[in-house]
């Protein structure tokens, strides 16, 4: 296996390895953000929970708004639990292969109750109004029934659970997740290639879970001290690739020289410059380690 409401719950100060990051910013010529986001320190600050989605937001899809929702509140409640057990688990090999097959069954466990929520929202209020009941027909086979048309709530998803041992993380569609390793270089282990144009994978479609991208990474020198997941929005405002790991890269750099407050502070300005260039909602969500204190700090 390879927004407007961003939650963060820091845990305990003393006891959370990093600090978490989180900003969103609506496109310029939007009525209302699609993008939803959560941060979250749990296990008594043993490890994180990131995850962004990106409602499509088109004429198509005009209640995406609510499927961004459900997707993080969805990830966000599965993969608190998963949390829990890789912190518990931590770097105990023996116990890696059972979080591995945990990790796999997460995606279909989130599409099945996404797809749930968006059933029963459709079930009451019809994204098209009211349809009349098919008529049986007197001869020939039944047709099997047509699945719902949920398009009306598509979405992406991206979430990643963090701790000091493991990484998992799993991406549905467009968006990225970017690891800054203490070197400073740039990894971004669910990237597909450069984004070809506005079709992305969704939610909405039949088992979603199949097209889910995951990835598992062991560490053996410590994780890494910069996690970043963000909407499209963001790496669609730069030139190219390049110069979002460059923003990626620095924005790492400048947390851990200047602090992760400093970097908070100025997070809003910075993705409205983005949301400026790339006309889209803008969302980022981060992990940064904690900075040990330096001998004139004790």
């Amino acid at each position: 296996m390879t927004g407007p409401e961003t939650t963060t719950r820091p845990g305990p100060a003393a006891a959370a390895p990093w600090e978490l990051l989180s900003g969103a910013v609506k496109g310029v010529a939007k009525r209302y953000s699609q993008d939803r986001s959560a941060a979250l320190s749990v296990a008594d600050g043993r490890a994180i929970v990131l995850a962004v989605a990106d409602g499509h937001g088109s004429a198509a899809h005009f209640r995406s708004d609510l499927g961004a929702d459900w997707a993080v509140e969805e990830f966000a409640a599965y993969a608190t639990a998963f949390a829990h057990e890789a912190a518990r688990v931590g770097d105990d090999v023996a116990g890696w292969p059972a979080l591995r097959e945990e990790a796999r069954r997460l995606p279909q466990q989130v599409g099945h109750r996404w797809h749930e929520r968006a059933l029963m929202h459709e079930a009451s209020s019809p994204a098209h109004g009211s349809r009349p009941l098919p008529v049986p027909a007197r001869t020939g086979p039944r047709e099997a029934p047509r699945a719902p048309d949920l398009a009306a709530y598509g979405s992406t998803l991206i979430g990643a659970v963090l701790t000091e041992h493991t990484l998992f993380c799993w991406q549905l569609g467009d968006g990225d997740i970017v690891l800054v390793d203490a070197a400073g270089t740039p990894h971004t282990p669910l990237s597909t290639g450069p984004d070809m144009g506005d079709e992305t994978d969704s939610l909405c479609e039949p088992e979603p879970w199949r097209k889910m991208r995951a990835h598992w990474q062991p560490f053996t020198a410590g994780a890494p001290p910069c996690v970043l997941l963000s909407t499209d929005g963001l790496s669609k405002s730069f030139a190219d690739h390049q110069g979002f790991l460059d923003f990626a890269t620095g924005l790492g750099d400048r947390a851990t020289d200047q602090g992760v407050a400093v970097v908070q502070a100025q997070l809003p300005d910075w993705l409205g410059r983005a949301a400026k260039f790339s006309g889209d909602d803008t969302t980022l969500v981060g992990a940064i380690a904690v900075r040990p204190p330096s001998s004139d700090e004790l």
